[in-house]
C-alpha cells in the first residue's frame, strides 16, 4: 500500500503545480506540503460516504482537488482553471463544491464545524469519523479553542483533528507573527490524545492515523509538521512559498524539480 500512496502523493504535486501553472499563481506551497496526508486520506483512511472530511484551512483547496482528481471527481482540465473568473475550482471553496462540506475561506471555524457533525455522528448512532485539517497558524484564532474544549468536554472520540503544522503563514513565520506552541500540550490540556508526527513521512502518516481511530473516550489530534512545497527544491527554500505568483518558466522548471509521475 505504502509505494501505491507514495506514488498517488507524488501525482498529486504534479497536479498542484499544473494547477498553479494555468493562471501563473497559487497555494502550491500547502499543496505539495500536504500530497502525503490527503493520500492517506483519500486511498486509506476515510470511508466514502461514511466519515467526514472537514478542510477549515480554506485556503489549502488545492491538495484536496488535487487528491480529489487521483479519485476521479474532476479532471485536469478543469482543475488548470483554479482561481480564474467563473470556474468551480476557487482558492477557498464554497461549501457544495464536490468533495467539500463547508465553506473554509473564514480562518478558524471548521473545527467548531467538525464537532458539530461528530456529536451529530453520535447522536444518529452511525459510526462515522470526522477528520478536521486545520493550520498552525489558524491556531491564533479564539473560536478553534472554544472548539478544542468543547470536543473535550463531550469525549468526541470520533473526531480527529489533523494541524497542519507547516510553520508558515501569510506575513510570515507562525512564531515571529504570533507564536501558537506548544500546540500538542494545549491540546492535552484540552482533553485531546495528541501525537506529533511527520507530516511528509507516509509510514508516520499512516501509523499516526492508525493510533487516532483506535483512540477511546476522548478526541485525537495528530501535529504534522510540513514543508511547505515538499518535493520541489527550489520552492522548499522560496521565501514567498505562503503563495507563489510566477511565469511559466518557474512552474516548469517545478516539473522538473518533481521528475515523471503516474501522468
Amino acid at each position: 500500500m505504502s509505494a501505491d500512496l507514495a506514488a498517488r502523493a507524488h501525482s498529486i504535486r504534479r497536479t498542484v503545480i499544473r494547477m498553479c501553472m494555468g493562471r501563473g499563481q497559487g497555494y502550491a506551497g500547502q499543496g505539495l506540503a500536504l500530497a502525503e496526508l490527503v493520500a492517506a486520506l483519500y486511498f486509506s483512511e476515510l470511508r466514502s460516504g461514511v466519515d467526514h472530511l472537514v478542510l477549515s484551512t480554506g485556503h489549502s483547496a488545492i491538495a484536496l482537488f488535487a487528491g480529489l482528481h487521483e479519485l476521479g471527481v474532476y479532471d485536469l482540465e478543469e482543475l488548470q482553471t483554479y482561481g480564474m473568473d467563473g470556474s468551480r475550482i476557487e482558492e477557498s471553496p464554497l461549501e457544495g463544491t464536490p468533495g467539500f462540506e463547508i465553506t473554509g475561506g473564514s480562518l478558524g471555524q471548521g473545527l467548531s464545524q467538525a464537532v458539530g457533525m461528530a456529536l451529530g455522528e453520535r447522536l444518529l448512532g452511525r459510526g462515522g469519523r470526522v477528520y478536521c485539517l486545520l493550520s498552525d497558524g489558524e491556531l491564533q484564532e479564539g473560536q478553534v479553542w472554544e472548539a478544542a474544549m468543547c470536543a473535550g468536554h463531550y469525549r468526541l472520540d470520533n473526531l480527529v483533528a489533523l494541524v497542519d503544522d507547516n510553520k508558515m503563514q501569510a506575513d510570515g513565520a507562525t512564531a515571529e507573527v504570533m507564536t501558537v506552541e506548544p500546540i500538542a500540550d494545549k491540546l492535552a490540556a484540552f482533553g485531546f490524545a495528541v501525537r506529533r508526527i511527520n507530516g511528509n513521512d507516509l509510514d508516520a502518516v499512516l501509523d499516526g492515523l492508525a493510533w487516532a481511530r483506535a483512540e477511546r473516550g476522548r478526541p485525537a489530534a495528530l501535529v504534522c509538521e510540513t514543508v511547505p512545497g515538499k518535493g520541489v527544491p527550489s520552492f522548499e527554500v522560496y521565501e514567498k512559498v505562503h503563495y507563489i505568483r510566477a511565469g511559466r518558466d518557474v512552474w516548469e522548471r517545478a516539473l522538473a524539480e518533481l521528475g515523471a509521475g503516474r501522468r
